[in-house]
């Protein structure tokens, strides 16, 4: 399985030059990215993505309060198979009747997809997993009343925040889950103390087993108190030698500055 990186990592250098960031990835050793916010410059991601060898099989974008139209036609172009909402805050996570409301706008959001050849997927936060509706988690919950070919991409990090051990979460969830994020760090809320994969709390190997259905790992920092590539390049180090089979997971903890060379 090839790793991807979302682009929120390095948000600011996106922000500051947007090819120069794509190529820095691509240097380190990324072949997929996962781009957020990506309609409204899809021309400058195309340029940097074609120049670099880069794909982007799954992408971010708010299809609950944008133009789904929009959306998916930049999606189309920039080869993007899966349209990930990212984010609804905690109040939508509190009560069945606005989960099954947001569930039927994500389905409609899913036809109109189909309609482009695009899959639609949903990425959670703690709170879906913090707030429990009738005898489940939000998340469970939502994950039950969607159409069967809509999808998840679980954030396992915020998983383990909100209270739940991924692993068996992913195992529940099953071929509903695609995609994951890989992010590590200590379990105390703090996302400035995120460290790169194999550094913190998280058992990576283990979710990254029970995701059985697998198609993309991304991995993802929220916050990074180092330079964010030397983050992102440990990261990769780590679970390209973990996949090479150098035992279940490589003994811990590289400093970022070391596994990144």
């Amino acid at each position: 399985m090839a790793y991807s990186v979302q682009l929120y990592t390095v948000r600011d250098a996106i922000e500051a030059d947007l090819p120069g960031a794509v190529r820095r990835l691509a240097e380190i050793g990324y072949t997929q990215v996962e781009p957020y916010k990506f309609a409204e410059r899809a021309g400058e991601f195309a340029a940097a993505f074609a120049e670099n060898g880069i794909t982007a099989p799954t992408g971010h974008a708010p299809l609950l309060s944008a133009d789904q139209d929009e959306i998916f036609a930049a999606a189309k172009r920039l080869g993007i198979g899966t349209v990930i909402d990212p984010y609804l805050p905690a109040e939508h996570w509190q009560d069945a009747e606005t989960i099954r409301d947001t569930a039927a706008r994500l389905n409609a959001a899913a036809k109109k997809g189909a309609e482009y050849g695009i899959r639609v997927g949903y990425h959670n936060h703690n709170w879906e997993l913090e707030s429990n509706v009738e005898g489940t988690t939000a998340l469970e919950y939502f994950a039950s009343l969607l159409d069967p070919e809509l999808v998840l991409e679980v954030d396992t990090y915020w998983a383990a925040q909100g209270g739940v051990d991924p692993a068996a979460l992913l195992e529940r969830l099953g071929e509903r889950v695609v995609a994951i994020h890989i992010k590590d760090g200590p379990l105390n809320g703090d996302r400035f103390a995120q460290v790169p994969a194999g550094q913190g709390e998280v058992d990576v190997w283990g979710v990254i087993g029970a995701a059985k259905h697998l198609e993309v790992g991304v991995v993802e920092f929220d916050e990074y108190a180092g330079d964010i590539f030397d983050g992102v390049a440990a990261s990769l180090r780590y679970l390209e030698a973990g996949a090479a089979g150098s035992s279940a997971a490589p003994a811990a903890a590289l400093s970022a500055e070391e596994a990144a060379k």
